[in-house]
């Protein structure tokens, strides 16, 4: 349930922000009174999405970047907070999980520069944005971090490859480190690990890949974007003040991690 004015004042960046998860998050804190920058790889749906959000009355700012890219990530943080000030919330959502032919490939088959890829975006991007954002955070004594990990960071999981799990759970540790080192700063940091969500994306899976996982889901269905969303936005609200370190399952029971 949507609590408006609950993020009022505060700024928000997202990253991968543009659709599925992310424009659920986006239009969340939005809802709720923050102002939202969102980054993303993608140009024309970021413009795109702004534009929409805009006629909408909303505070909103865009910046293109690929967030494996330090440089990239100093530029779209330095727009960002132009347009709409200090970031104090920060949603490291950006990720991907290449297919082929509807498959992962093993390791044995895998392309290092996939690995690489998968490695920059997952997990070098949540770096690359903390390692930005964080001495903000520090000198004005608040700051909230959470970053979008998996169940599949805690469990095997054959729908998806080596690689995403492997970053998924490095971003498992990742939150763990960061909440105790900056945690005297006045700063949590959480993760989210969501199930299987019903996004524009998973409906390119087949249906029985999707069937399998709602039979041993407890809740009998896939979560939505929005579900994601409502978790994000309570980790960093103010009544999860006393939370940091945390990593939220989002996956209706499902291997219940």
């Amino acid at each position: 349930m949507t609590q408006h004015g609950r993020h009022e004042n505060r700024v928000v960046l997202v990253t991968g922000g543009t659709g599925g998860i992310g424009r659920a998050i986006v239009e969340r804190y939005l809802a709720e009174g923050a102002r939202v920058g969102i980054v993303d790889i993608d140009p024309e749906a970021g413009t795109a999405l702004v534009q929409t959000l805009a006629a909408q009355g909303q505070t909103v700012a865009f910046a293109a970047a690929d967030v494996s890219d330090f440089g990239a990530c100093e530029r779209a943080c330095k727009q960002v907070q132009a347009a709409l000030g200090s970031i104090d919330t920060l949603v490291n959502n950006a990720g991907i999980s290449p297919k082929h032919d509807g498959r992962p490939h093993g390791v044995h088959e895998m392309a290092p520069d996939e690995w690489l890829r998968v490695v920059g975006v997952n997990l070098n991007g949540a770096f690359n944005m903390s390692r930005i954002l964080s001495p903000g955070m520090i000198q004005r004594g608040y700051g909230r971090i959470v970053s979008t990990s998996s169940v599949a960071g805690k469990a095997y999981l054959d729908i998806v490859a080596a690689h995403y799990a492997t970053t998924k759970a490095a971003l498992i540790g990742f939150t763990r480190h960061l909440a105790g080192e900056l945690g005297p700063h006045g700063i949590t940091v959480n993760a989210l690990a969501p199930g299987r969500i019903d996004t524009p994306l998973l409906r390119t899976v087949a249906q029985e890949a999707n069937d399998a996982v709602i039979a041993v889901t407890p809740l009998r269905r896939l979560g939505t974007p929005e579900e994601v969303a409502d978790a994000c936005a309570w980790l960093t609200s103010p009544e999860a003040n006393f939370i940091t370190g945390q990593v939220i399952d989002v996956a209706g029971g499902w291997l219940m991690t």
